[in-house]
C-alpha cells in the first residue's frame, strides 16, 4: 500500500525551511489571522464576523472546544479560530459547473488543501452509479434515494452513522434517535480517534467520561501539568488561560518530545506586552519525553511520592475515605524498575526527581493532555496512571485541581453526551424508550474503526457522514478508501469540499449545510444550537451571516427530513422538531441528566454547567462507589535498529483535516507539508543529510507495505529516536488493527518506520 504526493501538494523546489521560533502569537498571529480572512471575507465581512466569535450573543468558533469565561475580549478568537471562521465564511462558491469540469477522479488527484481551498457547497449533488461526475438533485429527491437504500437494507446494522464533532447538540440529539429509531447503535464518531482512550480510562477509575475542571481552576491551581500537547496551534486561547495561571503563582509543567513554542513564550496579541514586549515564559520545566514514556513517568512519580517522607506526600485521609484499590496499586509501583523508566521516558533520573519536587511544594496540581497521551496502545493505562498520580494527593474533587483532558472539535464532547456513542448505556436507551415509545436497540454498534471494517468486509453497504471528512481523519488510508468505495450508497452531510467526496460509494450524495456563523431561519422563525466546551460548559451559538446558498439545509432539517421519508411513522415527530428546535431541547431535558429546564437555562447569558459527581461533591459514581486505583502494566516499547517511533501532528495551518495553508510558521516550515522531523543525531545515524528525501514505510505484524512517499527530512529538535510528520499525509502508514487497548483508537502517536531513499 502507497500512497504518492498529490502534484499540488508538495514541490520541493518551492519548499523553505528556518529554524523553528521559540514564542507564539504576537504580531505575526494578528498578521495571519487578518491575512487569511480578508482573503476569504473580505473586510467589511471579516469585521462583522469575528466580532461575534465566541461571544454570549454571538456563535461558537468552529475550531476546537477550549471554554470562554465570564468576561470576554472584544475579539474573544485566537489565530487559527479566525482561519475556521474565515474557511466556513468565505465569499468563494462551488457550482454545479465545478462538478461539470471535475470528475470524481480528478478530484481525488487533488490536494487536501486545494479541496478546502475551493468554498462553500452551495446545492444537493448526485453522483449516480456508474457514473464520473456528480449532478444537481433537488433535496426531496436525495432524501428519497437515501431513504430508500437503506430501508432496503438487510439489516440496520448494514447502515453506519458518522459523526462529527462539529455538529451541535440539537442536530446530535436528533441523528441519534434516527439511528435508533431506524434500529441499529452504529454510531461512530471524532471522538473514537481522539478522546476515546481518556473517555474509558476516566469512566473506570472516576465514574465519568470527562475532564473535572473548570476554567476558574486553573487560576486557582499551584502546579499545572501539559503533556503530550501543543496548545500553542491545536488549542490557541489556552495560551491565555496558563498566562493568567502564571500570574497567579502557578507552575507549568511541560512534558512532550517536541519543543512547542507556544509552551515556551507567549506573546498575547491582547496586551501590550504581547506586542511591543518579550511576553511572557509558560513552562518552568520542559520534559523531553520520548514518545510512549508518559505511563513510565507517572509511574515513577506515584513511586517517589509512597516512597517519600514529605509531609503531605500522600493524602492517607483522601486515599481511605474516597479510594479502591491502593494494596495492589502500591506494591505493584513499588516494584517499577528504574532502568525500564529510564529506557521508556529517555529521562535521567535527576530530571524526574525535580519534578517531584514541583509536585511536593504544589497543593492543587491540573494534569491537561491532549492526542499526544491517547493515540497508543497503552493510552488507557497510562491516562488510569495519571488519574492514580492526582488521587494520591487528594486532587480531584479540590478547587485548582483536577483531571483535564482538552478536546479538539468544539462540540465533540456534546455529540457524546446527546447520545452519539456506539454502545450506549442502558439508562440513556430507557430514557429514550420512555421519552419516544419504541424500543431502542441494546446491541453495541460499531466505533470508527469496526465500521472500517464493518464496510471492508461488505457487512455495511450505506455510509452517511454528518461533518467531518471521514477518509481522511480514519487510518490506514487505502483500506479506508477501498472499504467506502465498496458501499452501495455513501453521503456526505458537508459546508466545504474535502477527499471524503471524491472517495465515493457505487452511488454518492453530497448534502450542503448551513454553517455555525450563518442564519438558521425555521417555520416558526430563527433558530440557534447549543454546543459543550471541553469543560462541560453548554451554551446556545446563533448565526447572523446570510447563507452561503438559499439551497441550504440545517444539520437538523437534513436529519428530520431523511427520517421522515425513512420512517414514515409520525409518533415521533420530525416535523415538530425541525420547525421549533425547542421541541428538541424539551425532549433532551427529559432524556439526558442534568439538562434538566434546557430552554430556560439555555437563554441565560453564558449558558450553564454540567453536574459532574467528582468535582462537586468527591462522589465517585463507579462499580465500587469510590475512585479506583489501578495497576498498569509498564511495557517499553523498543524499537528495531535502524528504525524511529514516528507521531502524527498538525502543522500550524491546519485544524484536524482542514488545511488552510501550506506552512507551519513556529516549526520553521513554509510552502510544504510533506516533511519529517527528525533529530539530528539519528540523521547521522541513518547516514541521512538535513534535506534528503525520503519515503516513510511503517512495519507491523501483518508485514504489509505501507508507504507515505517523497518527505523531506528535516534535522529538528525532536526527542532521540523518534520522529514528527504532519497527518492526514501519514494516516496511510497507521494500520486499521493497530488500536489501543480498550478504547480501540488508533495509535497514531507510535508508528515504527524506516525511512528509504525516494524512488
Amino acid at each position: 500500500m502507497s500512497r504518492r504526493a498529490p502534484a499540488d501538494d508538495f514541490d520541493d523546489a518551492s519548499l523553505e525551511v528556518s529554524e523553528p521560533k521559540e514564542w507564539a502569537a504576537g504580531v505575526p498571529g494578528i498578521t495571519a489571522a487578518l491575512r487569511q480572512s480578508y482573503e476569504q471575507m473580505g473586510v467589511r465581512r471579516t469585521a462583522l464576523t469575528l466580532l461575534r466569535v465566541n461571544q454570549k450573543q454571538g456563535f461558537d468558533c468552529p475550531g476546537c472546544a477550549w471554554p470562554e469565561g465570564d468576561h470576554r475580549h472584544v475579539a474573544e478568537f485566537c489565530e487559527n479560530g479566525a482561519k475556521a471562521v474565515a474557511e466556513e465564511a468565505t465569499t468563494r462558491r462551488i457550482t454545479r459547473e465545478f462538478f461539470a469540469r471535475h470528475t470524481v477522479s480528478d478530484l481525488a488527484e487533488r490536494s487536501d488543501h486545494w479541496l478546502g481551498q475551493q468554498g462553500r457547497l452551495t446545492e444537493p449533488m448526485l453522483k449516480r452509479a456508474g457514473s464520473e461526475h456528480y449532478e444537481p438533485v433537488p433535496w426531496d429527491e436525495a432524501f428519497r434515494l437515501l431513504a430508500a437504500e437503506l430501508t432496503a437494507l438487510e439489516s440496520p446494522d448494514e447502515a453506519i452513522f458518522y459523526t462529527s464533532g462539529r455538529t451541535s447538540n440539537e442536530a446530535a440529539f436528533a441523528y441519534q434517535l434516527f439511528a435508533r429509531a431506524f434500529g441499529t447503535n452504529n454510531l461512530p464518531d471524532c471522538s473514537n480517534m481522539c478522546h476515546e482512550s481518556s473517555g474509558s480510562a476516566l469512566s473506570e477509575t472516576i465514574g465519568i467520561g470527562k475532564g473535572s475542571v473548570l476554567l476558574d481552576d486553573l487560576y486557582q491551581a499551584d502546579l499545572i501539568f501539559v503533556v503530550g500537547q501543543n496548545p500553542g496551534t491545536n488549542h490557541p486561547r489556552m495560551l491565555s488561560a496558563l498566562e493568567r495561571a502564571k500570574k497567579e503563582g502557578a507552575r507549568i509543567v511541560a512534558v512532550n518530545p517536541l519543543p512547542e513554542a507556544g509552551l515556551m513564550r507567549f506573546k498575547n496579541p491582547q496586551r501590550a506586552s504581547g506586542i511591543a514586549g518579550r511576553g511572557t515564559a509558560l513552562a518552568d520545566r520542559f520534559l523531553q519525553i520520548r514518545l510512549n514514556g508518559d505511563l513510565a513517568l507517572f509511574q515513577a512519580l506515584n513511586r517517589m511520592l509512597l516512597e517519600s517522607d514529605a509531609p503531605g506526600a500522600v493524602d492517607r485521609g483522601f486515599l481511605d475515605a474516597h479510594t479502591h484499590g491502593f494494596e495492589a496499586f502500591e506494591k505493584h509501583v513499588l516494584g517499577l524498575d528504574w532502568d525500564d523508566v529510564l529506557e521508556a521516558t529517555g529521562l535521567t533520573r535527576a530530571e524526574i526527581a525535580a519534578v517531584l519536587a514541583d509536585v511536593l511544594g504544589a497543593k492543587k496540581i491540573i494534569v491537561c493532555w491532549a492526542m499526544g497521551l491517547t493515540q497508543h496502545r497503552n493510552s488507557v493505562p497510562t491516562i488510569r496512571e495519571i488519574v492514580n498520580f492526582l488521587l494520591l494527593r487528594g486532587n480531584i474533587g479540590r478547587p485548582g485541581a483536577g483531571v483535564c483532558p482538552v478536546r479538539g472539535h468544539s462540540n465533540v464532547q456534546g455529540d457524546r453526551t446527546m447520545g452519539i456513542w456506539e454502545k450506549p448505556k442502558p439508562e440513556f436507551l430507557d430514557a429514550l424508550a420512555a421519552e419516544f415509545g419504541f424500543e431502542p436497540p441494546r446491541e453495541h454498534g460499531t466505533d470508527t474503526v469496526d465500521a472500517i471494517r464493518a464496510m471492508r468486509d461488505g457487512r455495511a453497504k450505506v455510509f452517511l457522514g454528518m461533518g467531518g471528512n471521514f477518509v481522511r481523519a480514519t487510518p490506514d488510508s487505502a483500506v479506508t478508501e477501498a472499504a467506502l468505495r465498496s458501499c452501495r450508497l455513501t453521503a456526505q452531510v458537508s459546508t466545504k469540499l474535502n477527499r471524503s467526496h471524491a472517495v465515493a460509494g457505487e452511488t454518492a450524495l453530497i448534502l450542503p449545510t448551513l454553517g455555525r456563523t450563518e442564519r438558521d431561519v425555521q417555520e416558526s422563525g430563527p433558530q440557534f444550537v447549543s454546543v459543550e466546551d471541553s469543560m462541560g460548559m453548554v451554551h446556545a451559538s446563533r448565526g447572523r451571516l446570510t447563507p452561503a446558498s438559499p439551497d441550504l439545509l440545517s444539520e437538523v432539517s437534513i436529519v428530520c427530513r431523511l427520517a421522515s421519508a425513512a420512517l414514515p411513522d409520525p409518533g415521533i415527530g420530525w416535523d415538530a422538531m425541525e420547525r421549533d428546535y425547542d421541541v428538541i431541547r424539551d425532549h433532551v431535558s427529559r432524556v439526558v441528566p442534568g439538562f434538566e429546564d434546557y430552554n430556560a437555562r439555555i437563554r441565560e447569558r453564558g449558558g450553564f454547567t454540567l453536574p459532574h459527581a467528582p468535582r462537586d461533591e468527591r462522589r465517585f459514581p463507579t462499580a465500587t462507589g469510590k475512585a479506583n486505583l489501578t495497576v498498569n502494566e509498564l511495557e517499553v516499547l523498543r524499537v528495531p535498529e535502524g528504525r524511529l517511533l514516528l507521531q502524527t501532528v498538525r502543522s500550524h495551518d491546519q485544524y484536524n483535516t482542514t488545511i488552510y495553508g501550506l506552512d507551519d510558521r513556529y516549526r520553521g516550515i513554509k510552502a510544504g507539508r510533506r516533511v519529517v522531523f527528525v533529530n539530528p543525531s539519528d540523521l547521522a545515524a541513518l547516514g541521512l543529510d538535513d534535506g534528503a528525501m525520503v519515503d516513510l514505510v511503517s512495519e507491523w505484524a501483518d508485514g504489509a507495505q505501507r508507504r507515505a512517499a517523497a518527505f523531506r527530512v528535516v534535522s529538528y529538535p525532536t526527542a532521540p529516536g523518534c520522529a514528527a510528520a504532519y497527518f492526514p499525509e501519514t494516516n496511510v502508514l497507521v494500520p486499521l488493527d493497530s488500536t489501543a487497548e480498550i478504547s480501540n483508537t488508533p495509535t497514531s502517536k507510535s508508528i515504527v518506520v524506516r525511512l528509504e531513499p525516494a524512488g
